[in-house]
């Protein structure tokens, strides 16, 4: 038994070596050798609780990380965008028309508190009026018809067209489509201001424009809609605004009547120019639209100059139209002309009555 015992010790002290050399080469020496003693322990222990290890270690460290960072700021920043839509929504809905009890007493106490050049101003002129009901296919009509007329020769004109139609109810599409360019020229519409009656009353009629659409569109959307009409331009379009829609907060930059009473509130050496419009009478936000009438009545007051002419009738004032030559006309075909001899555009005149 004795020599058994050391006959049986001297394999386990050989057995340690071996292990030592596999231990540089796990993955090529290991299966062959211990695979007939142990096959799980060789395959099972030193490969595969490694591999599972590492994979479970990875992700556990990893996942708390991101999801404890990522789900925080998606909550707040979610936050942080929804409210500013959630405030630019409301505004549009404060605002009222011009024509709205009260409105015009509203706009008067901000001008004056805002800009006190402007409020002893308004002291000093009657208070506007925007009390125009004709429908916005008529008042477009009736804009087109006025281009580049003194005021008597365009309300003849158009005092004829409406009889022609069969009195101002009766102006619609179809009517003046039934008209032919000879029954207009016979009143005195040219074939051109024919042409722009005849493609507004088509985009009526193709569903493009419609009376009840124009009074629910945004600014940018008038702007679109009205100028893919011949002879109606951005002058056309901020009068339409003003004083058949009575937006309170309309400044027509290219008005040479805003621009003058302008130049003369505030003393300029130079016309303003459009863009400088805009930083100028920032301050009478959110209602342009009264600023600027009272600048074509202010500069009816000061007198007519040549080129930038206002005419009055009947109290109400009448804008003047940006005065286009060479280049600019070729550039803006869309936006109305203004001759440039002192006879004035028609302006409120037209678009009140």
């Amino acid at each position: 038994m004795g020599e058994q015992t050391q006959v049986q010790a001297k394999p386990e002290t050989q057995t340690p070596p071996q292990p030592q050399p596999n231990s540089d080469s796990t993955l090529v020496s290991n299966s062959p050798v211990d695979l007939p003693p142990n096959p799980s322990n060789p395959s099972k222990i030193p490969i595969r609780p490694q591999k599972i290890r590492k994979l479970s270690s990875l992700p556990s460290s990893k996942t708390p990380q991101i999801t404890a960072s990522s789900a925080t700021p998606a909550s707040t920043k979610s936050r942080r965008k929804s409210t500013p839509k959630s405030s630019s929504r409301v505004l549009p809905q404060i605002i009222k028309p011009l024509s709205a009890d009260g409105e015009i007493d509203n706009a008067l106490l901000h001008l004056r508190s805002a800009d006190p050049l402007l409020g002893s101003l308004i002291d000093t002129l009657p208070v506007p009026q925007f009390e125009s009901h004709n429908s916005p296919f008529l008042a477009l009509s009736k804009s087109i018809l006025y281009q580049q007329l003194a005021y008597k020769a365009g309300t003849s004109i158009y005092t004829r067209f409406v009889s022609l139609c069969g009195g101002e109810d009766a102006v619609c599409p179809d009517i003046v489509l039934s008209l032919s360019a000879q029954q207009l020229k016979q009143i005195g519409v040219s074939g051109r201001k024919a042409s722009y009656l005849y493609d507004l009353a088509n985009k009526y009629k193709n569903g493009i424009l419609c009376d009840d659409a124009l009074v629910k569109m945004d600014d940018k959307s008038l702007f679109t809609m009205l100028s893919m009409v011949k002879g109606i331009g951005s002058w056309s379009v901020h009068m339409f605004m003003i004083f058949s829609l009575h937006w309170p907060d309309v400044l027509p930059v290219s008005d040479l009547g805003v621009r003058k009473g302008v130049q003369l509130l505030y003393g300029l050496e130079e016309l303003p120019r459009p863009s400088q419009m805009e930083q100028l009478c920032e301050k009478w936000r959110p209602y342009r639209s009264a600023g600027a009438w009272y600048m074509w009545r202010f500069v009816e007051g000061k007198g007519t100059p040549t080129t930038a002419a206002a005419a009055i009738d009947a109290g109400n004032v009448q804008p003047l139209q940006q005065i286009q030559t060479g280049q600019e006309t070729q550039q803006h075909q869309l936006q109305l002309l203004e001759p440039i001899n002192g006879i004035g555009n028609l302006g409120a005149c037209i678009w009140s009555q």
